[in-house]
């Protein structure tokens, strides 16, 4: 079996039948919303966060939304003599001052979604929780879903300062002082903002219906408790 593509920039995919497939090397490059997750995770907790691997062009707009718009202080290391998928480091330094950096004039700044290469709507909530550690204001608005920012009610029960103005858009001030609450996963990416919330967070935070966030983040516990993370699957 193969397959080719009917055109330049088609969205038609014809596949066609063949005897055998022979042997190819390829490189599949990273999920960049696990890229992003980790860049909010980064930025509100302590310590410097080290992602191995990443796409350098993959960064363009979280820049936008996180240096530009947060405050957020990253970089990038590369290695030229490691293997493609070693060869981008991004740096999130420890420390930060997360600051909203206001739009001309003064104005409150916006963060907004739209299809890739933009800021993708599945960091949006990625990007709240990060916004409720920086001093400042924002306006987070969501264009393209429908009920995507309704799982900010739990980050309000938990401490953070968000007006809610319809489906679409939210106000976040902050900083903000989280506490740990029981909350329950409404889907992958605002499990995934909760469990940020819950790293950044005084006390305890238990998470229900994890089942959702590993549809998007494979064995994300291992990986925090390798970071340090004290976290526990229940049962």
């Amino acid at each position: 079996m193969g397959c080719a593509i009917d055109g330049i920039g088609s969205n038609v995919l014809t596949v066609h039948g063949v005897d055998h497939l022979h042997g190819a090397e390829v490189y599949i490059s990273p999920d960049f919303i696990e890229v992003g997750s980790f860049i909010g995770m980064g930025a509100i907790t302590p310590g410097e966060l080290r992602i191995v691997g990443v796409v350098p062009d993959h960064l363009r707009m979280m820049e936008m939304v996180f240096v530009d718009r947060l405050g957020v202080r990253m970089h990038l290391e590369e290695a030229p003599t490691a293997p493609p998928d070693e060869r981008y480091t991004l740096v999130i330094e420890e420390e930060q001052e997360l600051r909203v950096r206001p739009d001309f004039g003064g104005a409150v700044p916006k963060i907004d979604d739209a299809p890739w290469p933009a800021f993708p709507p599945d960091l949006m909530s990625i990007a709240v929780v990060t916004a409720t550690q920086a001093h400042g204001t924002v306006i987070i608005h969501e264009k393209m879903y429908e009920s995507r920012l309704f799982f900010v009610d739990k980050l309000i029960s938990m401490g953070a300062q968000i007006i809610l103005c319809d489906p679409h858009r939210a106000v976040v001030v902050g900083p903000s002082r989280l506490t740990g609450q029981p909350v329950t996963s409404p889907d992958i990416r605002a499990g995934m903002a909760l469990v940020l919330a819950a790293l950044a967070a005084d006390e305890v935070t238990t998470i229900g219906n994890v089942q959702q966030i590993d549809r998007g983040y494979q064995e994300i516990d291992a990986k925090l408790r390798a970071l340090g993370a004290s976290i526990e699957r229940v049962e």
